[in-house]
């Protein structure tokens, strides 16, 4: 099948960098051959693509190897590079119908830091979901602790094997739930009514309460 040769005309400078890559888009289209330079970026390359063979930039996915390039991971650009005869899939996501807002990115249904996090917690994500592959849930879990209940949670672990060389695992374990069974009761506000009438002014019950003493009412007065 003969190709489209398509060659960058605005790229210069270093020659011997300048790699041959082969852009297979999804649909009608015939592949084509482009010359890139060795190390590029995602955002850079898109822009090319979808300018050499006029497609929507925004709605432009690029496909190396299996996995899709992103632009951007922590609001670094990121870098892809080729070697002599790479082979590239170019396909563009089809828009939503009119009147539908549908974004069918698999990004936005992953876990994602806030933009006012800081730098080194943002570091920290890219290291523990790009390199360690963790799940979306464990990061939840890991990035929604502030720093005083890790350092809770570092005292605990610390202090257990102290615990357990004095023969006190069971009951520094039972403490800990006591403790944390405490530490999350809250505080009513000024004319809240717990649910339980022990603990409310002259044991007052909530509306609608099924006890025995709502039964014998109501069957005194015939209405059970």
């Amino acid at each position: 099948m003969e190709m489209e040769e398509i060659v960058e005309e605005e790229t210069s400078g270093k020659h011997e960098n300048m790699v041959e890559i082969t852009v297979k888009t999804i649909g009608p289209a015939r592949p084509s051959r482009l010359h890139v330079p060795s190390s590029i970026k995602v955002l850079d390359l898109r822009k090319l693509i979808a300018r050499k063979n006029h497609l929507p930039v925004e709605n432009l996915k690029l496909i190396l190897q299996g996995e899709v390039l992103h632009d951007r991971a922590d609001e670094d650009d990121i870098y892809v590079r080729f070697n002599d005869g790479d082979s590239l899939i170019a396909a563009v996501k089809p828009k939503a119908p009119v009147g539908l807002d549908i974004d069918d990115d698999d990004e936005d249904l992953k876990f994602q830091l806030p933009q006012s996090t800081s730098q080194w917690k943002k570091k920290l994500y890219s290291f523990l979901r790009n390199r360690m592959k963790l799940p979306d849930i464990v990061l939840m879990a890991i990035f929604s602790l502030g720093l005083k209940a890790w350092a809770l949670i570092i005292l605990w672990f610390t202090l257990a094997p102290i615990a357990h060389k004095l023969d006190l695992g069971p009951l520094y374990i039972l403490g800990t739930g006591f403790c944390l069974i405490f530490l999350n009761l809250g505080r009513r506000q000024p004319g809240d009514v717990s649910a339980y009438s022990i603990f409310n002014e002259d044991f007052r019950e909530l509306p609608g309460t099924l006890n025995a003493d709502a039964i014998d009412r109501d069957i005194r007065t015939g209405q059970f």
